[in-house]
């Protein structure tokens, strides 16, 4: 290895440029935001199934949000780049207007009025959600962005943004438990004063970011005020990874049909809504050693070849799990704690390849749009949303009736009392979306992963080019492939 190359991998191994109270600040911002979207995409579905609402309208209606999201994310994505506020920082100001919007809105989708007409209720969705979607997006481009802000070593950045997912999938697995226990056939508490505890947590951990955040690293060196909405087009047109990456992220999200149908999977197909909290804590071991294993594993092994071949481990299981059926609940325990380990591996790290991107886009074009790059992060995760409608929609085909109840232990008595019970279709119906759908999803996602090609040797050299330490000549002399 030449002596320039050395100097690479020793600045890999820097110390870091942030303190333990930082970190932790950073960390706590994904807890309080994960919450909030669990919320959304675990229990929403479920909220929307018992307010005796037409599944299809349903559907529809979320459709809807989404294509006002499109235009949400793109917009903030170039605020968020051309506003200049007089502190100098381009991500505290937008944390700390969102660590308020967030629980305000996310208590506004659950107390939809049980006496208003359907088409009220639908109106009601519509409203709360684009609500809710637009304070999202002020949280998600910059606590993402704040990433590389923070620091400039991608190591520390790398972790950063790995233990940030670890942090958001233990709220999420905490909440889900939690929540629905609470709102179970034995407990039967309702959705709404579930979301309102919830949030009152969520406004708790967003908030220490907006007191011990620090941005410290200046960008002021990029091109970042010289495009237009035609360049930002042309910017992602020649960002051809972020484009990649993001094109699989979304497939696979929106075919993972079966995380928002987990409550009715285990009521109709396993006998109680508790069952999934079963579910939850055998995974819960898996999922633990990825989490405390995966820092070290990324020492050793390329992150986007872990993400890869995780991918290709969880779509192997899922149609595995599939044919199996759920009549053998001890074989389908085991085949889903085998699947857990992939699938926590894609989690923690399925958000971490956007600053990665980000340095590619800056080297390729000379332009820093990161609040464009993370404002696709931020309109894939939420796109992916409409995994909700598709497995309605997957549902209605199958004959699923329509049930109006207060909970699940008003759904109990209706079961109980012959109003509520489905077909045989439609639990046929609930195990295809269940599984089957997400397993054809993530084929493919592998199949648009496979033409992704960075890699954390090459992104480091990048970002020292970027921030101006060496030549373009320099840096292409060090990459392990031509980009």
């Amino acid at each position: 290895m030449t002596e320039k190359n050395e100097t690479i991998e020793d600045d890999i191994g820097l110390s870091k440029m942030t303190s333990l109270g930082e970190r932790v600040s950073y960390w706590s911002y994904f807890v309080g935001q994960s919450m909030s979207y669990t919320m959304l995409a675990a229990f929403l579905t479920s909220y929307m199934l018992l307010i005796g609402v037409d599944l299809g309208k349903i559907a529809l209606a979320m459709v809807v949000v989404k294509i006002w999201d499109a235009v949400n994310d793109t917009l903030f994505g170039i605020i968020f780049d051309k506003v200049k506020f007089k502190s100098g920082n381009k991500s505290l100001p937008w944390l700390r207007i969102s660590s308020a919007l967030i629980p305000i809105t996310t208590i506004l989708i659950f107390i939809i009025p049980r006496g208003l007409d359907s088409s009220l209720k639908l109106v009601w969705v519509i409203v709360a959600y684009v609500l809710w979607d637009a304070a999202y997006t002020l949280s998600d481009v910059p606590i993402y962005s704040m990433a590389t802000t923070m620091t400039a070593n991608v190591q520390e950045r790398n972790k950063l943004l790995s233990l940030s997912r670890i942090f958001a999938l233990a709220a999420a697995f905490i909440l889900s438990m939690i929540a629905t226990v609470l709102v179970s056939e034995q407990v039967g508490m309702s959705f709404p004063l579930v979301a309102i505890l919830t949030s009152v947590i969520i406004a708790l951990t967003m908030l220490p970011i907006s007191i011990k955040g620090k941005e410290r690293v200046d960008f002021t060196r990029a091109v970042e005020d010289s495009y237009t909405i035609k360049g930002l087009f042309k910017y992602l047109n020649e960002n051809k990874y972020l484009l990649l990456y993001y094109s699989g992220y979304i497939v696979f999200g929106i075919a993972a049909t079966g995380s928002a149908l987990g409550l009715f999977v285990s009521y109709y197909l396993f006998g109680s809504a508790l069952f999934s909290v079963v579910l939850q804590l055998i995974q819960a071991l898996p999922m633990i050693l990825v989490t405390i294993f995966i820092n070290m594993v990324l020492k050793k092994v390329d992150k986007f070849a872990l993400f890869f071949y995780s991918n290709i481990v969880f779509a192997l299981m899922s149609f595995i799990m599939y044919f199996v059926g759920y009549k053998n609940i001890t074989l389908y325990i085991i085949l889903l704690v085998i699947n857990s380990i992939p699938y926590a591996t894609i989690y923690i790290l399925n958000l971490t390849f956007t600053p990665d991107c980000v340095e590619y886009g800056q080297y390729k074009t000379k332009v820093d749009a990161r609040g464009m790059a993370f404002a696709i992060q931020s309109f894939a995760a939420k796109f992916t949303s409409l995994a909700q409608p598709l497995g309605l929609l997957i549902l209605g085909f199958f004959g699923w009736k329509t049930i109006e109840a207060e909970s699940f232990a008003h759904l109990d008595k209706l079961v109980k009392t012959g109003e509520a019970i489905q077909s045989s279709l439609a639990l046929k119906g609930l195990w295809f979306t269940y599984t089957l759908v997400p397993a054809i999803g993530a084929v493919l996602a592998i199949v648009l992963y496979s033409f992704y090609k960075l890699n954390d040797h090459d992104v480091q050299i990048m970002a020292r080019y970027n921030m101006g330490e060496i030549s373009k000549e320099q840096a292409e002399s060090l990459f392990r492939r031509k980009h």
